[in-house]
């Protein structure tokens, strides 16, 4: 079914949203699936074998700064308009992301467009699998790369970003909130941070909601108004500014996203998250069982 879009979608549209609107002018679907290095997962590889027809493959492995001393520190403003331009992502364009990671990765690239001012963007809710369960067409093969858009999209930093200096201050100022999205284990401590090979534990003061509680058992978010409880039970006044963490910055743009959806955008990423705090000797760090400030 071809049809012209004349509105912007809303920020998480729905797999049979976007089946009937697959040819429509001006819009680009791009599979943002990133994996944990844990995973063994080649996620280029799995877009050759089945993806949304029509998708290009958005690698988010390009979009690090590597002049940046910061674990998979966010890109700088070239890097991800030469990626959206090669993409074929022009400037009026609409960008759907999809993944099919269990670390939702599609909310890192709907993040980084926003943080570098290309709102005119949209989550596939429950990704390439709920899109899969529900008998939709899947393509395979290399699909070659697009044209790139004749037209940049524009980009202007948004400012939502975090630097380790900006979070030791915060722990004097408490301006912020901090919402950390790993397992309580880590968290709290009970167990190491495996994934970046550090002790577990948290920045003081911050607060605990795994982004997993984010999620219904089909992948899809929950409904706004449970989303909105599981914030307000990790602690977090949804009138006050929220900074979110994790262990490098991937899954943090989860929560970003999913309090995006409840209307609530006064929010920042912090980019070091626990790869680069709790690498470092110098930085406070707590412990606790509970979700709690310390």
């Amino acid at each position: 079914m071809t049809a012209s879009i004349k509105t912007p979608p809303a920020s998480l549209v729905s797999a049979q949203w976007l089946a009937d609107r697959l040819n429509a002018p001006g819009m680009v679907v791009l599979d943002a699936t990133k994996h944990l290095p844990g995973a063994e997962r080649n996620a280029r590889a799995e877009f050759a074998q089945r993806h949304i027809p029509g998708a290009q493959f958005f690698d988010l492995g390009q979009l690090v700064d590597d002049t940046s001393d910061v674990p998979m520190a966010c890109p700088r403003p070239d890097q991800i308009a030469s990626l959206l331009q090669e993409s074929g992502v022009g400037a009026q364009d609409q960008i759907i992301f999809y993944d099919d990671s269990a670390i939702k990765s599609s909310a890192r690239a709907w993040f980084l467009c926003r943080q570098n001012g290309f709102g005119n963007v949209a989550i596939l809710d429950g990704g390439l699998s709920k899109w899969t369960a529900q008998g939709l067409p899947l393509s395979s093969g290399d699909i070659g790369a697009p044209s790139p858009a004749q037209s940049a999209a524009s980009i202007s930093t948004q400012g939502r970003i975090r630097t380790k200096a900006d979070m030791l201050a915060n722990i004097e100022s408490r301006a912020e909130q901090v919402l950390d999205a790993r397992d309580e284990g880590r968290f709290s401590g009970a167990i190491d941070d495996g994934v970046h090979g550090l002790p577990g534990g948290h920045i003081p003061g911050a607060r605990n909601l795994p982004f997993t509680r984010l999620f219904r058992s089909d992948g899809t978010y929950k409904s706004a108004d449970e989303l909105a409880a599981l914030f307000l039970e990790a602690g977090i006044a949804l009138d006050q500014p929220v900074t979110t963490s994790c262990g490098s910055g991937m899954t943090a743009s989860v929560l970003l996203f999913a309090m995006h959806l409840i209307g609530k955008d006064d929010t920042a990423l912090y980019d070091g998250s626990w790869a680069e705090w709790g690498s470092d000797s110098a930085t406070p760090k707590a412990k606790s069982a509970e979700n709690r400030t310390d």
